[in-house]
């Protein structure tokens, strides 16, 4: 049961400590090297905008995201009493409705930083706040359809910090239209990589009726599955850097393709065990993919 009488409430003293694990740190990294590789795909020397990519760095990681993990925690406070008690809701760190003011203050504070850095920044920021709310909490719950869900945190995660870290460069003007799909294909690319994260949970998903795609699919079907939606945008990405007269980046990618390959058959010959490493493994080598193609883009190049 949640902790939240008026007893529990009075007694509790709001730790900066508890508030630190309900915006989950950890989290940040992915949106932040997103934004990374969107400010090395502007072509923008760093040195001139220092202050504009602390600002971004700020918005994509400690604000946006972590945002959107307190609202999650506060939608999830009542499966969270069951399935981890201990988190700073449920165990009354939190207390009374804080977990719920916290979300909307670090919503207030994001769109705040990101007014301050330009129109497109603020246009990216109000879609990944408006994701992160609808994906916890009702009557959207996002997260109850895996299909709905991933997409969701793909965007979050990937392809709308990208956007931000080159927008934040270019000092208010749009990104080039090679950024923007670059940007996606990672994105689409993500649904895959969260439906990694699920696999660790599929007993716990299965009895508390959650939909993720490895209780829909099944555990090989949906392996197999998140391997195709990984692979596809990255062989799609090389195919451009191609294109575009990129050899020595679409040799990395062809590289990193091929490692992704020998890991997936890993991780695919027994997925509820091989989940964790594949993501310690085959995702690392995504991103660097990813940030190799961030710096193919140097100087911006057009479709």
């Amino acid at each position: 049961m949640i902790r939240s009488d008026t007893s529990i409430i009075n007694s509790r003293v709001l730790s900066p400590s508890a508030v630190l694990e309900l915006l989950k740190p950890i989290t940040w990294f992915p949106p932040m090297w997103a934004f990374a590789c969107g400010v090395v795909s502007s072509g923008m020397a760093v040195g001139e905008h220092w202050l504009t990519i602390v600002l971004g760095v700020l918005l994509t990681g400690p604000l946006v995201c972590a945002t959107s993990q307190a609202v999650n925690d506060w939608f999830d406070r009542h499966v969270d009493a069951i399935n981890e008690p201990q988190r700073p809701i449920p165990s009354g760190r939190i207390p009374g409705r804080w977990g719920l003011y916290i979300g909307i203050v670090w919503t207030c504070l994001s769109l705040l930083v990101a007014a301050a850095l330009g129109a497109i920044v603020f246009i990216a920021a109000v879609i990944g706040l408006m994701l992160a709310w609808a994906y916890s909490a009702p009557p959207f719950r996002l997260k109850q359809n895996a299909w709905f869900g991933y997409a969701a945190c793909g965007a979050c995660y990937e392809g709308l910090p990208w956007i931000t870290g080159a927008a934040v460069m270019l000092a208010g003007a749009a990104p080039s239209a090679p950024i923007f799909l670059m940007a996606f294909l990672f994105s689409v690319g993500a649904h895959g990589i969260m439906t990694l994260n699920d696999f660790k949970a599929v007993e716990g998903d299965t009895a508390l009726g959650l939909k993720s795609l490895p209780v829909m699919m099944g555990s090989d079907q949906a392996a197999r599955f998140a391997c195709l939606v990984m692979l596809i945008p990255q062989v799609l990405v090389f195919a451009f850097l191609l294109f575009w007269d990129k050899p020595l980046f679409a040799l990395i990618m062809f590289v990193s393709i091929a490692l992704q390959l020998l890991c997936m058959r890993r991780f695919l010959s027994d997925p509820l065990k091989y989940a964790p490493w594949y993501n310690a493994t085959g995702v690392t080598l995504y991103v660097l993919g990813m940030m190799a193609t961030a710096v193919a883009l140097r100087p911006t190049i057009t479709l």
